[in-house]
């Protein structure tokens, strides 16, 4: 450990990653890419560690419901380090019997616990969320995928970016 003037001399810090708007507009673009692809028409958002939003963009024809639900999607994958469809899987967390059953209702229009929420892990560490609505659930998957993705190729064989769908950190 390096020597600092405080804490008995040592230091116990260690390095972040920080999600930025470059990377944001490298994966919402990638979403929108595949989106198009798949011909389904998507809100993407980006949030970053604290689920703030960085970047969010909506489709033409995209539901005037998908930027909310996007937001919330990203907010829930990033603050709860896992993907949002895994919540109510058989039990799922939030299932009858899991330990965080109603967790939804403590955060109304914040806490998203259905599919296209996705966590961004990069090294281990949780530096955002994505969250994608407008689409049928497979649809939000391959586009939070696809998002994903993207910042793996951006960043480069430096980093490791979780581009499962199933992600739970």
């Amino acid at each position: 450990m390096e020597k600092c003037a405080w804490k008995d001399g040592m230091c116990n810090l260690r390095t972040t990653l920080k999600l930025e708007l470059e990377e944001a507009r490298v994966m919402i673009a990638a979403g929108i890419a595949a989106a198009e692809a798949l011909k389904a028409v998507e809100t993407i958002c980006i949030v970053d560690e604290g689920g703030y939003l960085l970047a969010l963009e909506r489709m033409n024809g995209a539901r005037n419901t998908s930027p909310e639900l996007a937001i919330a999607k990203a907010f829930t994958a990033s603050g709860h380090r896992r993907s949002t469809h895994l919540f109510n899987q058989p039990g799922g967390p939030a299932t009858i019997h899991g330990e965080a059953f109603g967790i939804h209702a403590m955060m109304p229009g914040k806490f998203a616990i259905f599919v296209g929420g996705f966590p961004i892990v990069v090294n281990g560490q949780v530096i955002g969320g994505v969250g994608v609505s407008g689409g049928a659930g497979e649809d939000d998957i391959a586009v939070g995928v696809a998002a994903l993705k993207a910042l793996q190729s951006h960043l480069g064989e430096s980093y490791q970016v979780l581009t499962d769908p199933n992600i739970k950190k």
